[in-house]
């Protein structure tokens, strides 16, 4: 599944870079890059010892799971399918896309005051017995090739296009609150990394190698991982989010710049007169 996945997504995307030249756009090639990026980040995931041993190996489904809701997702994100699409994509399709970017779900995702509770929920998983269930079912696994990174994306999107703006004291928020993701995204790998014993109720593994770990390790392993993967993912957030409050402090200052002088004095009036 995960190779098809891999085919359809190149071929798409390369569809829509070909129209979009033909119609006289210039696309990045930067942005073809970061989708190369993600398309072979997913692709080496599924292969090897995470994506093969991932039933039986703690660290290599968390690895797995960590790298598909931060990394792919974001060289995606940065890869801007939803603009390549309204650049050269069906003109139908991109009035969907962008009636799902404007609804009330997508603009609750795509700010960072949702996104720590969101990954919290996530890996918060990974603390109870169900992370033992999930991970040696071949159908959540197959579940989580495929929900992970949409989830992820639906994250980090909103935070890639252009024109979806707040105000600049919203753009502040979600600024400061992004820090406190840095602490969330850390609680559980801090908490399989420090427990005493395996929380997953999962007993050894089948693998028969001399460096298969034990159950113990295995789990303090995986919550080394998570806590540097979670904690590296957030720069790039951090870095978008900087950004989005830049355009939304420029746009509210060029906004106040094109006031006439009247109309700046019954501004200034009618915030005086809340105020008293």
């Amino acid at each position: 599944m995960a190779t098809t996945l891999v085919v359809v997504a190149a071929a798409v995307y390369g569809r829509w870079v070909l129209a979009a030249r033909r119609r006289g756009a210039r696309w990045p090639w930067w942005r073809t890059v970061a989708f190369v990026a993600a398309l072979g980040l997913f692709a080496t995931l599924q292969s090897g010892i995470v994506g093969q041993d991932d039933r039986q190996l703690r660290w290599a489904f968390v690895l797995r799971l960590a790298t598909l809701f931060f990394a792919v997702p974001a060289f995606a994100a940065a890869a801007g399918p939803l603009a390549l699409l309204r650049t050269g994509g069906p003109t139908r399709l991109s009035g969907a896309a962008a009636a799902v970017l404007r609804s009330r779900p997508a603009r609750l995702l795509g700010n960072a005051i949702v996104a720590p509770l969101v990954a919290l929920a996530v890996f918060g998983v990974l603390l109870t017995p169900l992370a033992g269930v999930l991970r040696q079912s071949f159908l959540s696994t197959e579940a989580v090739t495929v929900l992970v990174p949409v989830l992820g994306f639906l994250l980090l999107a909103p935070l890639s296009e252009v024109g979806v703006l707040h105000s600049s004291a919203f753009a502040t928020a979600e600024f400061l609150l992004a820090f406190v993701e840095l602490v969330l995204d850390a609680v559980p790998a801090v908490v399989m990394r420090v427990s005493g014993h395996v929380l997953d109720g999962a007993g050894r593994t089948t693998l028969h190698v001399p460096w298969t770990p034990s159950p113990l390790q295995d789990q303090h392993l995986a919550g080394d991982l998570l806590w540097f993967i979670a904690e590296v993912a957030d720069v790039p957030v951090l870095i978008a989010l900087f950004v989005r409050w830049q355009r939304s402090d420029r746009r509210e200052a060029r906004a106040v710049d094109d006031l006439t002088d009247e109309q700046m004095a019954a501004l200034t009036r009618e915030h005086l007169r809340r105020r008293s």
